[in-house]
């Protein structure tokens, strides 16, 4: 099963139906990877906010894993889980953000990967292929227990791309979770079916995103019908003119997404989500 999992989001990222983005992600790896890698491993390891995490380890099963804490102690806690490049900048500075939001929200990074990075593409995706899913749901599960153990009564899941797909995944699997938000990211039927959703659903998808079978239009609306078949409380947003992982909105993601072929860009609809899941995770994680 966990094979599976892997094939189906790595085909859904890889699938692209618009000539003019075969550019990402199998774009050219070779013509690029000279002039933009060591661009991009300054960028992993140079993350503005960096200093302001406290590194922790989380012990669950035979295993422990590091994660990363901002915010509030004793606040609403909030898992962020990171894109398929691993915990770098901007998954760095999305947890920053989401820790300054109000009320405030403690907000946990756990590292699925343990420690390693994706660099450039061909990396990133050499990660993600070789993730243990259920594993990373026992992560999620783990770190969840961790914020409720340490002072925050109620717990949310956030994602983005990868890390969107495993949260709406801990919807179904993993008990406690409160609220959710996921970023253009959808599970495969076989590690989880938004059908059996048990926390509340908020999910954020770009008009322009490719994916197909992860995160396009079209699967962004299957997965409105089966939240709605679920019953839980459930939004789905589908903003026009932005593609994925639009809210990478860094200096460097935005140079990185560029590098990838995706150039068009929305501060509206930025803040539009960010608003959105502001009082989404608000109205389900306030005492």
């Amino acid at each position: 099963m966990i094979s599976n999992c892997s094939r189906f989001f790595t085909k859904a990222l890889f699938v692209n139906t618009k000539p003019n983005l075969l550019t990402y992600p199998a774009f050219s790896i070779s013509r690029n990877l000279s002039i933009h890698l060591h661009q991009v491993r300054a960028m992993a390891s140079e993350s503005a906010s960096s200093s302001a995490f406290k590194k922790i380890q989380i012990q669950r099963d035979d295993t422990a894993f590091d994660a990363y804490v901002i915010g509030k102690e004793d606040a609403p806690g909030v898992v962020v889980l990171q894109e398929w490049w691993g915990v770098d900048f901007e998954i760095k500075n999305h947890a920053q953000k989401i820790s300054q939001l109000e009320p405030g929200y403690k907000a946990l990074i756990p590292d699925l990967y343990r420690g390693k990075l994706g660099l450039d593409v061909a990396e990133a995706q050499h990660l993600m292929d070789g993730l243990d899913w259920q594993g990373a749901v026992k992560d999620i599960q783990a770190s969840v227990n961790w914020l409720k153990a340490n002072g925050s009564q109620k717990v949310g899941v956030t994602g983005y791309c990868m890390g969107g797909a495993l949260a709406i995944a801990s919807s179904v699997l993993v008990p406690g979770v409160d609220a959710v938000v996921a970023f253009y990211g959808v599970p495969s039927p076989e590690l989880a079916d938004p059908l059996h959703a048990k926390a509340p659903v908020q999910a954020h998808f770009g008009e322009l995103d490719n994916f197909v079978g992860f995160s396009d239009v079209k699967t962004a609306k299957a997965l409105e019908e089966k939240l709605k078949a679920s019953g839980v409380p459930h939004e789905v947003h589908i903003y026009p003119r932005v593609a994925h992982a639009f809210m990478n909105k860094s200096p460097e993601g935005v140079q990185r997404r560029k590098n990838m072929g995706l150039t068009e860009e929305d501060d509206v609809a930025v803040e539009l989500a960010w608003t959105r899941f502001s009082n989404w995770m608000s109205r389900f994680l306030s005492p």
